[in-house]
């Protein structure tokens, strides 16, 4: 079948390590289903396996992308729960959680085999490039705001670098559940996109808030680190999910954090629970996922090279 996969480790060129082209289908095995894949979303966390974060080279050539929807064997539409061994279902218990690629073959194929306890039914009201992208971005902004937030409607957030798919997901949910979202971009294209998507206002990265917030989405890391502290109201929640512009900021605020009684919260992905919740809350909300651009698979470098600039807005879907 064919496929998009991680044949070579390349830290500094990770789209050297890119390959398209046939792989093995993957086999039947018990307590696990096969999927058609009709969508799969790309993630930041398919061009860090290819630089060797969460992916060994004693697992090359491995099929990459954690997101998917597409047809079961019974017919059914589904989508795809990427986060295996978290029950214990069709890997037995011992097995520590991983995200799809860690260990198992992804979803930038024509067909991913993943435990049956990992495949939801996609509602009908979403298009299968739509429930692509819920997995993994919208999964985690959903958690990172809902669970470990813990906002509540007219509570205020501050969602760093909109453009990236975890920001716009949060400012898309924040709005639909009545949160003052405040957005972060250091492009002025990717601030006006933000405020159409319902931030009340969208300044340049590092630049003073209106007012405090409640709480900060944080997936930038150290270039937005110490911004983020700063524009907490006192019990503030941070939390993050990711740092894309480095995990080592300048400045910890240590003496902020603890003189305000700051909270930081570090999140990843989501429950399963949490996905049939995020299904349902777009199904029946009318909230859609942002789409910056739908592929076929066979151009799936062109998504990996615009992923990397970061120059997209919202997520980058292959279609099968």
């Amino acid at each position: 079948m064919f496929a998009a996969y991680a044949a070579r480790i390349d830290r500094d060129q990770p789209l050297d390590g890119l390959e398209l082209g046939e792989r093995p289908a993957p086999e039947a095995r018990p307590g696990w289903s096969t999927v058609n894949v009709k969508a799969a979303s790309l993630n930041h966390h398919d061009l860090w396996s290819l630089r060797g974060v969460g992916l060994a080279e004693d697992k090359l050539p491995m099929i990459l992308g954690c997101d998917a929807a597409g047809i079961d064997e019974d017919g059914n539409e589904v989508v795809l729960h990427s986060v295996i061994g978290q029950s214990g279902h069709g890997v037995g218990p011992h097995e520590g959680r991983s995200i799809l690629t860690e260990k198992y073959q992804g979803t930038f194929a024509e067909r991913v085999a993943v435990p049956t306890w990992n495949v939801l039914p996609k509602p009908k009201e979403l298009s299968f490039a739509e429930a692509a992208c819920l997995p993994t971005a919208w999964l985690t902004a959903y958690r990172m705001l809902f669970t470990n937030a813990g906002v509540r409607p007219g509570d205020s957030v501050l969602v760093q670098g909109a453009g990236g798919g975890v920001a716009t997901a949060a400012i898309v949910l924040g709005k639909a559940a009545g949160l003052r979202v405040f957005a972060t971009s250091r492009d002025e294209a990717k601030r006006k996109r933000a405020l159409e998507l319902g931030a009340v206002e969208a300044v340049e990265a590092g630049a003073r808030l209106p007012q405090r917030v409640d709480a900060v989405i944080e997936t930038v890391g150290a270039a937005t680190w110490s911004h983020s502290v700063k524009s907490l109201k006192p019990g503030g929640s941070l939390v993050i999910s990711g740092a894309t512009s480095g995990d080592r900021p300048s400045h910890a605020e240590l003496t902020r954090i603890f003189f305000l009684e700051l909270k930081v919260v570090g999140s990843t992905m989501g429950t399963k629970d949490e996905l049939e919740d995020l299904l349902a809350f777009c199904a029946t909300t009318g909230v859609r996922p942002v789409v910056d651009e739908i592929l076929p698979l066979d151009r799936a470098r062109e998504g990996f090279r615009r992923l990397e600039s970061g120059e997209q807005f919202g997520k980058i879907v292959l279609e099968v």
